[in-house]
């Protein structure tokens, strides 16, 4: 069985998602992994992992305003301390996921027809964001 295992730093620009599907793609092909497992950890707790519609950009803006109704920037809360999108933040990313686990197959992702990968950064500012990309297999 073969490990693999990358760092890989992706720069968000603020409050939005960003598709990283062909940075995983570009991990998987440079671990030479033909059948296994691909696990994603992002090392963050006001950022989040989600895998969605690569399609119709529609999609993930209603994700985005769904999401901002549930978790206002506008409650008071009483953790601030970096800021009134703080801890909004923490929560969006309770409520997501900070981890995935993709099959691999032929030395490729095992994703369906319309789905892609994203960093969902909560924060209103950019950040440099880091993913672990452990990939496992024969």
């Amino acid at each position: 069985m073969t490990h693999y295992q990358k760092l890989l730093k992706v720069s968000t620009t603020g409050k939005s998602l960003h598709n990283i599907t062909q940075k995983i793609e570009d991990a998987v092909a440079e671990s030479r992994v033909e059948t296994g497992l691909c696990v994603l950890f992002l090392r963050h707790t006001s950022a989040s992992l989600l895998i969605q519609e690569n399609a119709d950009p529609d999609v993930l803006k209603d994700l985005a305003n769904f999401m901002a109704k549930i978790v206002p920037e506008s409650a008071h809360y009483i953790h601030d301390a970096e800021g009134p999108d703080d801890m909004p933040a923490h929560i969006r990313t309770a409520l997501t996921h900070t981890s995935e686990i993709i099959p691999i197959n032929r030395g490729h992702l095992v994703l369906g027809t319309w789905q892609g990968i994203y960093i969902w950064e909560h924060r209103q500012r950019s950040h440099t964001r880091e993913l672990v990309v452990h990939i496992s297999g024969s």
